[in-house]
């Protein structure tokens, strides 16, 4: 986004920057992203709240997933430096999300998932924790199994691939902006991970259960994007 389009958004009063900027958002997404959505009838057939899991490549994954998954109304799990960022923190203005603590117990955003789920909302959660530089899946987070143990919904994979060309990272994120490309959003079979198996300790009951997620991810995804999880 540009120092001009950025500026202008800034200083328009709260009541009309977030239609503005949804507006804008969906617009380039529609020009300048060829979208192919595949396997929505899985969530026809069982009601959420869910929790959608999805692999990370770019800053516009969010915004993509946001317009795709609009008749779900989802809050994303967002780590709270991108509030910090003068670009990322205006997708928020329309984008609801939770700001959560990377790598640490945040009790507070815990309680916050929680309660969204309980009162019949779906949560997006990049399990991840950060997007991947190298356009292969990396090794997830085990908050994810906290949060489908404790809210107990039904969780839904989702594959992404081709972000990373429609917003390429850069360390200055300001600068990162919309480029033509295609992109391929994929949701898979709703699933709820197993009961511990007899004589399964807890740490492995999480582990596998990790692992179960993260490859129901990898499934939906062209095998050179699968990275770690590649089979």
């Amino acid at each position: 986004m540009n120092k001009f389009v950025l500026g202008f958004f800034k200083i328009l009063p709260k009541p009309i920057l977030s239609k503005s900027l949804k507006t804008y958002i969906n617009h380039q997404i529609s020009k300048k992203a060829n979208l192919t959505v595949t396997g929505m009838e899985h969530l026809t057939n069982q009601s959420g709240p869910y929790l959608f899991v999805c692999n990370h490549l770019s800053n516009s994954d969010g915004l993509i997933l946001n317009k795709v998954l609009e008749k779900e109304d989802p809050t994303f799990i967002a780590g709270k430096k991108l509030n910090a960022n003068a670009m990322t923190n205006l997708g928020f203005s329309f984008v609801k999300s939770i700001p959560i603590s990377p790598s640490s117990a945040d009790k507070e955003a815990i309680k916050k998932v929680i309660s969204t789920v309980k009162e019949g909302n779906s949560i997006v959660i990049f399990p991840e924790g950060t997007r991947s530089r190298t356009a292969q899946m990396i090794a997830g987070k085990k908050g994810i199994v906290l949060f489908a143990k404790m809210t107990k919904a039904t969780i839904v994979p989702m594959g992404i691939w081709g972000s990373e060309q429609f917003m390429p990272i850069n360390d200055n994120m300001t600068k990162e902006t919309f480029y033509p490309s295609d992109v391929h959003v994929r949701v898979g079979k709703p699933f709820t991970l197993p009961k511990a198996k007899e004589n399964e300790g807890k740490k492995e009951w999480e582990d596998n259960s990790l692992n179960l997620i993260m490859t129901k991810i990898a499934d939906l995804l062209p095998e050179n994007y699968r990275g770690v999880y590649k089979n």
